[in-house]
This record gives C-alpha cells, sequence and structure tokens, in this order.
C-alpha cells in the first residue's frame, strides 16, 4: 500500500518542469573570483532557481563579452572598464549584475625595492600587459604625485607580470590582482607591495561584472541566476572556510596554497547585491576615461547598465 500511495502521490504532482538551459562564459580559468558561481551550483541554488548553467571557461578572455554580444551565450563575466570601451566601440552589452565589487587591481612593487612612493617611479621602468585603460589608470596615479606618462618607461611584459618584476625586469606592474600576484609573490619568498588604484586617484569601479546583450537577454532567467548568485555570496560571506571547501573541492587543481591565500583576500569583496547598481560609479569611471582621452562622448549610465532587480 506504501508503494500504492508513493506512486500515486508522483502522478498528482504531475511531470517535473524542465529546468532553463543557461550559457555563463567566464573571463578567464575557474579561480576564487568566481566563488559565488560556482557555491550557487554545489548548493542547488540554480536547480531551486530552474536553471541549469553550463559554466565555460574561454580558451581566449577577450571572448567572452564579444560571445555574449553575438548572442552565443546568455551571459558572460567581463570587466567594467572595458564594459565602457565596448559599448563606446558599438558592441551590443549591458552590465546586468555584479561578482567583484570592488577593484582588484593594484600597481604593483617589491616590498624591499626602492619604490616606496608614487613619486619614486620617476625615471622607473613599469610593465603592463593591456594598453589603454591600464595606461590610463597609471597616468591617474602618477598624477597624483606630480608626475606623467611620460617620466616612465612603458614595458609590455606580456602577461608576465609578477616574474617581471621579481626579476628586476621592471621596477614596478600596473593591472596586478591584489588577491593572486601580490600572493604568489609572498609564496615565491619575494613579497610585494601594492598601490591601490581606488586610494591612488582613481574612481571605484566593479572588477568583475556580468554582461549580456540587451536586445537578445532573457530578463527573467537572468535575474534568477543572479538571485541564486546572491543567496551564495550571502552563504560564503557567513560561512567562509565552507565557502572554501565547497568552491575547492569542484576541481584538483583549485587545492592549492595561491588559490586558498587568493581565496581569503576575494571573499570579503564578492558583491551579496549582485543586481544592484551604483549608477553614479559607472557616471564617473565614463567621465574618467573621457577625461582621459579613451572614449569619445560620455554616455548616460542607461547605455551601459541595468538593474534588473528595479524592473
Amino acid at each position: 500500500m506504501k508503494h500504492l500511495l508513493t506512486a500515486a502521490a508522483i502522478l498528482a504532482a504531475g511531470p517535473a518542469l524542465a529546468a532553463d538551459r543557461m550559457t555563463l562564459i567566464l573571463d578567464w580559468f575557474v579561480n576564487p573570483d568566481h566563488g559565488p558561481i560556482l557555491v550557487a551550483q554545489e548548493l542547488g541554488y540554480f536547480d531551486e532557481a530552474g536553471l541549469e548553467v553550463e559554466i565555460i571557461a574561454p580558451a581566449d578572455p577577450s571572448d567572452p563579452p564579444k560571445m555574449a554580444a553575438a548572442g552565443k551565450a546568455d551571459l558572460a563575466v567581463s570587466y567594467q572598464p572595458q564594459l565602457h570601451l565596448q559599448v563606446a566601440e558599438g558592441m551590443p552589452l549591458k552590465r546586468v549584475g555584479t561578482l567583484i565589487a570592488t577593484p582588484l587591481n593594484c600597481l604593483l612593487v617589491l616590498q624591499d625595492g626602492p619604490v616606496e612612493e608614487i613619486a619614486d617611479l620617476e625615471g622607473k621602468k613599469i610593465g603592463f600587459s593591456v594598453a589603454g585603460v591600464e595606461e590610463a589608470v597609471l597616468g591617474r596615479i602618477l598624477g597624483t604625485a606630480g608626475l606623467t606618462l611620460e617620466d616612465v618607461e612603458l614595458v609590455n611584459v606580456n602577461w608576465s607580470l609578477s616574474p617581471a618584476l621579481m626579476a628586476g625586469q621592471v621596477d614596478a606592474v600596473i593591472g596586478a590582482y591584489r588577491n593572486f600576484e601580490l600572493n604568489q609573490m609572498e609564496i615565491e619568498g619575494r613579497p610585494g607591495h601594492c598601490f591601490y588604484v581606488e586610494e591612488e586617484g582613481l574612481p571605484t569601479y566593479d572588477e568583475l561584472i556580468y554582461v549580456a546583450n540587451p536586445e537578445t537577454m532573457d530578463a527573467d532567467m537572468i535575474r534568477r541566476f543572479l538571485g541564486a548568485t546572491e543567496k551564495a555570496a550571502q552563504y560564503i560571506v557567513n560561512h567562509p572556510d565552507e565557502g572554501w571547501a565547497l568552491f575547492s573541492g569542484t576541481a584538483r587543481e583549485l587545492q592549492d596554497e595561491l588559490n586558498e591565500k587568493a581565496w581569503a583576500d576575494t571573499w570579503p569583496r564578492f558583491s551579496v547585491t549582485p543586481a544592484g547598481l551604483d549608477a553614479g560609479r559607472y557616471a564617473r569611471f565614463e567621465a574618467f576615461l573621457h577625461e582621459a582621452g579613451l572614449i569619445d562622448e560620455v554616455l548616460p549610465v542607461s547605455d551601459l547598465a541595468v538593474d534588473l532587480g528595479a524592473e
């Protein structure tokens, strides 16, 4: 009788609704920056939201926003500074959510090196990886000490930021992440020191954001995704050690000293209100890029970002 009742209950409940499939392209390989995404998946929050999320790491970090703009992905993880430039170039993208709510970028020097303050950079070599935004950021930082880009020598180190610094090829690097390169240098016995960009004259910004094509996106599905990652971010903030165990348990390559140190420096920066939009933050950074000559006109925030939680 028990089995019959169970079967009857299942029939009465009707068929289970199929989850909506969603493709998310990360900005790079899986790392602690993506904590709320992986934890939401591990804790079943996507399932609860009726979502089946396919998480893809790109072969080329420049691909994710292009794929979102072309409709080949529902969402992509990208960067607020790059979003401004991409929209200015006509790429159909908008910020729909926030993953990391503070800058991670910093100007990195050796802790025991010759650069103790920004003024010490005069005549020094500074490594970078990406032209454009990083040069503008560096120009603003140098300006706080009365210097310009003409007072330093820029060296393209082709993504080899901390190795170039530790090898003495350059005296500083811009574009290093305070949660990764700084820890990598400590592990290798060459501790570094970060000058935080938001403390050196730069308007603060969201480091990692979710972007989508506003013309083709499924707003309801994205809201559910953001709701699930919000629950995950709040879980991590309340239980950072358990969050690390869940996150690192998803892949053996995450279970090392660098990722564990990076997790400790990253989880306090996760947005616990990922759908919420700070419009002033986007307006100020747009003005900064215009002043730096990287964009021709200042666009309204509504062209750059949307608060799906308010709709």
